[in-house]
């Protein structure tokens, strides 16, 4: 529970009643390497919290998985239009290392949301922090070179590439394994001179 109260701190800072609140009500759950969370076509009735280890964010589009997030210690997952609307999921979560979460299931959080309104609060900054990775990925695609988007993912997360397999940072970056691999020598190549 220590560990989880310093997660969410950095969302909002929780008195004792309300850890304890959160240890009675949460389940934690560990998942191996390469284990789904969810699978696309199954309507998710739950938001997890990573506190240990990495998940993949993927859809299936024609055969080919295309990598569009990864989530790390402290970031809140949810399959938002799914949970809220209760459709079936577009998008998969996998655990590319051994992960750890909490589970916060929809009776979970309605009943968070009964003792106090710092869940309240919790839940908007996580919402708002999800939109505005969105948000800054989009733009980056938008308005940036596979290359600088390379330099961008290095210099904000660099620690994914110790983390990821290549092919999946690629396929995040919108290009091949092959195409990743010449980046990675042209901005190595930027960087000595």
């Amino acid at each position: 529970m220590k560990n989880l109260a310093q997660l969410i701190s950095a969302y909002v800072e929780l008195e004792t009643h309300e850890i304890e609140a959160l240890d009675n009500v949460l389940e934690k759950k560990s998942l191996q390497k390469n284990e789904m969370i969810l699978t696309e076509g199954i309507i998710s009735h739950e938001i997890y919290l990573v506190i240990k280890g990495c998940v993949r964010l993927y859809y299936n589009v024609d055969g080919n998985h295309k990598t569009a997030f990864f989530y790390t210690e402290g970031q809140f997952i949810c399959a938002g239009e799914s949970y809220t609307f209760s459709v079936p999921a577009k998008e998969n979560y996998q655990a590319i290392e051994d992960t750890e979460i909490y589970v916060f299931t929809r009776e979970c959080v309605e009943k968070l949301l009964t003792i106090s309104n710092k869940f309240e609060i919790l839940g908007r900054i996580a919402t708002e922090n999800e939109l505005i990775a969105c948000q800054k990925m989009i733009a980056s695609f938008v308005t940036k070179s596979a290359e600088e988007r390379y330099v961008e993912l290095l210099d904000t997360q660099g620690e994914l590439f110790q983390r990821v397999p290549q092919q999946y940072i690629a396929s995040y970056l919108g290009v091949s394994p092959e195409t990743l691999s010449r980046i990675k020598t042209r901005a190595f190549q930027k960087q000595k001179s």
